[in-house]
């Protein structure tokens, strides 16, 4: 059941007290509720009340045991009489309804409230709403009630003496037989055993201790009613003991220390945190584990002590007052308080701390406001001034970091200004600047956030001046490339161009001398004083250093300026041709295959231009004409054989002409053989393709007569005659074995003479 929190309002505590008298069963229990009759009551009243007058009667059941209950209104306004009647107390207009409650009371302990509503009573209103104004005969007092039995309320923490009665059942059969009455159940046979006892013949329910809501919120019983014999004589019926609550506990925070945050600036009612409590009391039937929150303390107490609230049902914390700044307070320590019983109880403390973080709501400060700065003339990217800044947001947040801007002065875009990491501007140069043209510069430069500004605020802005610092600049030759076109065939000494530099030192009137660069092919010449070029007689548009019929070359010219300065100029000469090349052959050697005499094709080279180049003629030298014809079709020589040729290397002289008739003769040496099948490579013949010549022939009969010669003197000189006999005297000697084989071998020579 849900309750409307109305922190500041003390609660009630509800307890019931029950003694029944129950129908049921095969007979009858009887029982009897100690309760209030109803638990709203509605009464229609005039709008103007008088002191004494009754507007209506609540009934309260005590079943004629309890006749020391108290009822009392909570609303000093009213007050209830002996007969259950309220009356007023004062004299008070009645705008809308008005709604209080009645207590029953027994000493200090509450046992039931009920709510009375009053409404204005108009004509049409014939009967109050919800029951009468007034009933004055107690005949309700006590009454019968079916199944099922409603609950018993029994309050936790009683004092003694116990065991305390609660509440008797009987049996209607108890005038007929004796009975006996027991219970079972949570409480009473089980854990916790012995809570609950029942006196065995008066049928009184007994509670034996204090009990604890906390611990246990309800007991579930069965009441038993046997007879001497122990048979059954009633159906068990089932009693449900609630026990009702105290305010016997303290609220807890769910935390320590709360933390929050909370944007400097920010206006009344912007929502910070929330705080929270538990309190273990019974918060749906009863106030007392209703917990609401205030603000004990702030610190500090800037700019005022009430800068914070506090919603005291909800616990959200929200911004009271504005005035909050980060640069003069970041931080906010709030003493809390929990009270439960709708703020009337149990008093508990915390804390909640406050972090004001930083908003944008301080611009940066140029610091100083106004500087100087020199810069030497043509330098790019050259560090002109480094502008500082100070800016009370966080360091390194959005609302610290700067940005800076020109507004003035910057025109031309001739500076850029950046942020470094250290959150100054660094102002350097966009392009080189020209003390000839302008020699001092008035920048006006801006600071703003990287984050939008939250609150109006002015941007700071510095001066800065920078001089230009004049300095010896080179000179510089109009145009920077200079192109002529020269015929090839320039004479030596004829002028090629006339390539002069300007000096951007105007006020310093300085000399210029010129001299070459850069001339790869030692083509050129320059006169050192008006810078005229001339050639040399040796331009060559065939040349290695032509590229794309073009010859470049560096011209120099030399200040006189303390130091010297030095520009250069680039010299593009386009070479017009002259036909001064002769066609020759791409190949000087070729492979002419014997076996496949097919016309070889070599392409034919000319350097010159058209239209110096095709068509192209050929003439093939006499003693070639004998073996070998030729032609030119598409810029290509054919050669073909008009015999078959011996396998040898032939050498053949060949005039080209181009359209003009220049001719260049070339050497073309052919390899005439027989070629393997990929191509162009030669290999012997397995079988001759044509008999022996006389040449060879001849060739084969002169080495054989020399070889047979060769064999004859050998024989000749080998096979010496020995002298006569007579000439040598007979030794012993002669007749060994030596002299019969030297005798035998000079019988031998002797015979072959």
């Amino acid at each position: 059941m849900g309750r409307n929190r109305q922190c500041g309002a003390r609660g009630v505590l509800l307890t019931l007290l029950l003694q029944w008298q129950i129908a049921g069963g095969s007979a009858q229990w009887e029982l009897c509720r100690v309760n209030f009759m109803n638990k709203h009551h509605h009464f229609s009243v005039p709008p103007s009340l008088e002191p004494g007058m009754i507007v209506g009667q609540v009934i309260f059941n005590d079943c004629d045991v309890m006749p020391d209950i108290r009822l009392v209104s909570d609303d000093p306004h009213f007050e209830v009489q002996a007969d259950d009647s309220v009356t007023a107390m004062t004299h008070m207009q009645l705008r809308g309804h008005r709604t209080f409650r009645i207590l029953a009371l027994q000493g200090e302990d509450l046992l039931s409230d009920t709510s009375v509503t009053l409404r204005k009573w108009h004509p049409h209103h014939q009967h109050a709403e919800h029951g009468d104004n007034m009933d004055s005969t107690h005949s309700r007092r006590r009454q019968k009630r079916e199944w099922p039995i409603p609950p018993i309320f029994q309050p936790e923490n009683q004092r003694g003496p116990f065991p305390k009665k609660m509440v008797q059942v009987k049996s209607a059969k108890v005038k007929e037989i004796t009975i006996f009455y027991s219970i079972t159940g949570q409480g009473a046979d089980s854990h916790p055993a012995g809570t609950f006892t029942m006196e065995r013949t008066t049928g009184w329910l007994y509670v034996t201790h204090p009990l604890d809501r906390e611990t246990i919120p309800s007991y579930t019983l069965n009441v038993h009613a046997v007879s001497e014999k122990g048979e059954p004589v009633e159906n068990p019926i089932e009693i449900y003991v609630k026990v009702t609550d105290q305010n016997d506990n303290y609220p807890k925070f769910t935390k320590v220390n709360f933390e929050g945050t909370v944007p400097e600036n920010s206006k009344p009612g912007t929502p910070v945190m929330t705080v929270s409590a538990t309190d273990l009391d019974d918060a749906e039937e009863t106030n007392n584990g209703i917990v609401c929150y205030f603000i004990e303390k702030q610190e500090p107490n800037i700019p005022n002590d009430k800068m914070f609230t506090i919603n005291s049902p909800t616990g959200l914390i929200s911004v009271l007052s504005s005035g909050l700044d980060r640069e003069v307070n970041s931080k906010y320590t709030l003493t809390l308080k929990a009270i439960d019983q709708e703020g009337m109880g149990y008093i508990t403390s915390g804390q909640a701390v406050i972090i004001v973080t930083d908003d944008n709501d301080n611009s940066p400060i140029f610091t100083p406001p106004t500087y100087s700065a020199t810069v030497p003339e043509n330098e790019v990217s050259y560090e002109v001034a480094l502008l500082t800044v100070t800016d009370e947001d966080v360091p390194y947040t959005d609302a610290w970091a700067a940005n800076f801007t020109f507004i003035k002065g910057n025109e031309g875009q001739n500076f850029v200004i950046t942020t470094t990491p250290e959150n100054m501007g660094l102002i350097r140069t966009a392009k080189g600047l020209d003390f000839e043209t302008k020699k001092e510069y008035i920048l006006l430069v801006t600071a703003t956030n990287k984050a939008s500004f939250t609150v109006p605020l002015l941007s700071s802005t510095a001066t800065v001046t920078v001089t230009v610092i004049d300095v010896n600049e080179a000179p510089v030759f109009v145009p920077p490339i200079k192109n002529v076109i020269i015929s090839e065939d320039l004479v030596n000494g004829q002028e090629v161009a006339s390539y002069t530099a300007q000096d951007p030192n105007k006020a310093q009137n300085q000399k210029i001398t010129y001299r070459m660069g850069n001339d790869p092919a030692q083509w050129l010449s320059v006169n050192p004083e008006n810078g005229i070029i001339t050639g040399n007689g040796q331009l060559d548009r065939e040349s290695i250093f032509v590229k794309n019929n073009a010859y470049t070359a560096i011209i120099l010219a030399i200040d006189d300026g303390s130091p010297t300065a030095t520009g250069t100029g680039t010299l593009q000469i386009t070479l017009t041709d002259v036909n001064d090349n002769g066609p020759y052959l791409q190949y000087s050697e070729i492979v002419y295959c014997q076996k496949t005499p097919d016309p070889v094709p070599i392409p034919i080279i000319d350097q010159d231009l058209p239209p110096f180049t095709e068509p192209f003629t050929v003439e093939l030298s006499r003693q070639a004409q004998d073996d070998w014809t030729a032609h030119v079709e598409n810029n290509q020589f054919w050669i073909k054989s008009v015999r078959d040729l011996d396998w040898k290397v032939y050498t053949v002289q060949v005039s080209l002409y181009d359209s003009q008739r220049l001719m260049n003769v070339s050497t073309l040496s052919i390899q005439v053989c027989y070629c393997t099948v990929e191509g162009n490579t030669c290999e012997e013949p397995k079988v001759p393709k044509r008999g022996l010549n006389i040449q060879v022939l001849l060739g084969i009969l002169s080495g054989t007569l020399a070889l047979l010669i060769l064999v004859f003197l050998l024989l000749v000189f080998v096979k010496k005659p020995p002298p006569p006999y007579k000439d040598y005297p007979m030794r012993n000697s002669d007749y060994d074995d030596a002299g019969v084989a030297e005798e035998s071998a000079t019988t031998d020579r002797t015979t072959m003479i």
